[in-house]
C-alpha cells in the first residue's frame, strides 16, 4: 500500500478500479441470483473477495470515495446480461477481464490482490466450462450451421454475380443454394448425432450380463475381467468383482450397477444431444445465415449493387457470430469475428474471380 501524497492521476485510478470492483460485485451477484446450489455458493464467496478489494481502494481514496464512480461501458454491459441472459456469456467476460489482472503492475494495490485475480480467473474458468459443455451441442450446430450458410451462399452468390448473369438468375441460383445446404446440414447433422447414441448404446453391458452374475463359477470370477476391460487396474477390478459376487450370494441377485458401461470420451457430447434437435437447429440456422446474402435481390437489386450489399451484411453477421464465438470461448470477440470475416470474405472473391474467368470464356 503507499504512503505518498496521491496525486490527481493516482485519485482517479482507484476510482476507476473501485468502480470495477464495484462492479464485478453486482455482476456476481446477479449471476448468483439466477443460480442454486454450489454455483451459487461460489459466486458469491467472488463477490465477498470482490468486497474486500473494494474495501482496500475506499480506505485508499478516505472522502474522495464518494460520489460513487460510475462503472465503465465493458462493466456495464455484463451487468445487464447477468440480468438478462444465461450466466455463460457473462462468466466469459468475466474471465476474459480477469485474465488481463489489473493489479499485477498496479503499485498500490496489496500484494495479494493480483493473486485473488489470478485464482479468480481458473475459478470463473471451471464455471463457465460448465456452461460451455451445456451449450456445445445444438449451440455448436446452430454457429455452424449460420457460418455455413453465410459463407457458402455468399460466395455462389458472387460466384455467379461474377459470370454476369441476370439478377434474377443470381436469386435462383441463391434460393436454390440455400435449400439444398440447409437440408444437406440437417441430414448430415441428424446421421452424425444418430450414429454416435447408437456407438455409445453399443457400449452399453447386454440385458442378460446382470442375470448371468448368480450363475458365475467364483473362482474363475470372469467378473474381473469385465471390470479390467473397462479400465480398471487388476488389484481394483479384483477387489470389486469380489464385493459385487459377495452381494450376489447374499440377495440372490446382483446390484443394479454390477457392470458399468465400457468407458467413452468425456468429450462426445453429441452422444447426448436429440437428433432431431440437432438437425432442426442445423436447419433453420444454415438457412438463417444464407438467406442474408439474397436479400439484397430479393429486395429487387441486381449488379454490383446487390453484390455489394450482400457482401456488407455477411460481413456484419459474421462478425457477430465470430464475436459470439470469442466470447463464449473466453478469446478475443473481435480477433474471432476479423477470423470469420477474412474466410468468408476469402471464399466469397475466390468464387467471384471464378466467376469473372467463366464468363469472360462466354460460359455464364
Amino acid at each position: 500500500m503507499t504512503t505518498r501524497q496521491p496525486a490527481p492521476a493516482d485519485l482517479r485510478r482507484w476510482r476507476r478500479h473501485l468502480a470495477d470492483e464495484r462492479a464485478n460485485i453486482q455482476v456476481f451477484r446477479d449471476v448468483a441470483a439466477r443460480r442454486q446450489g454450489e454455483e451459487r455458493d461460489i459466486l458469491l464467496s467472488l463477490a465477498r473477495a470482490e468486497e474486500r478489494h473494494a474495501g482496500h481502494w475506499i480506505e485508499l481514496l478516505g472522502d474522495q470515495a464518494d460520489p460513487p464512480p460510475r462503472a465503465n461501458l465493458s462493466h456495464r454491459v455484463q451487468a445487464w446480461l447477468a440480468r438478462r441472459f444465461g450466466m455463460v456469456f457473462v462468466l466469459a467476460l468475466l474471465q476474459r477481464s480477469k485474465s488481463d489482472n489489473q493489479y499485477a503492475q498496479e503499485q498500490d494495490a496489496a500484494t495479494s490482490m493480483a493473486a485473488d485475480e489470478q485464482v479468480h480467473e481458473e475459478v470463473l474458468r471451471g464455471l463457465a466450462a460448465r456452461g460451455r459443455l451445456q451449450l456445445s451441442g445444438n449451440f455448436r450446430a446452430a454457429v455452424f450451421g449460420a457460418n455455413d450458410g453465410l459463407v457458402s451462399n455468399l460466395a455462389l452468390i458472387m460466384g455467379m454475380a461474377g459470370t454476369g448473369v441476370s439478377g434474377a438468375v443470381v436469386l435462383a441460383a441463391g434460393m436454390a443454394g440455400l435449400l439444398a445446404g440447409a437440408l444437406s446440414m440437417g441430414a448430415g447433422e441428424y446421421i452424425s448425432v444418430r450414429s454416435a447414441r447408437e456407438l455409445l448404446s453399443a457400449s452399453q453391458p447386454a440385458t442378460g450380463t446382470h442375470r448371468a452374475l448368480g450363475e458365475l463359477d467364483l473362482q474363475t470370477n470372469e467378473l474381473e475381467l469385465v471390470y479390467r476391460a473397462r479400465g480398471m487396474d487388476r488389484d481394483h477390478a479384483r477387489a470389486r468383482a469380489a464385493d459385487v459376487l459377495g452381494q450376489v450370494a447374499r440377495a440372490g441377485h446382483a446390484p443394479e450397477d454390477a457392470v458399468p458401461a465400457a468407458a467413452t470420451d468425456a468429450d462426445d457430447q453429441d452422444a447426448v444431444l436429440n437428433p432431431w434437435g440437432a438437425a432442426l437447429a442445423s436447419f433453420g440456422f444454415f438457412a438463417s445465415g444464407a438467406l442474408i446474402p439474397v436479400l439484397p435481390y430479393l429486395l429487387g437489386a441486381s449488379g454490383l449493387v446487390a453484390a455489394g450489399i450482400a457482401m456488407l451484411l455477411v460481413g456484419l453477421a459474421l462478425m457477430v457470430t465470430g464475436a459470439v464465438v470469442g466470447v463464449l470461448s473466453g478469446a478475443s470477440p473481435l480477433a474471432r469475428g476479423l477470423r470469420q470475416l477474412l474466410i468468408g470474405y476469402g471464399a466469397a472473391i475466390a468464387t467471384y474471380l471464378l466467376g469473372l474467368a467463366f464468363g469472360a470464356a462466354g460460359i455464364g
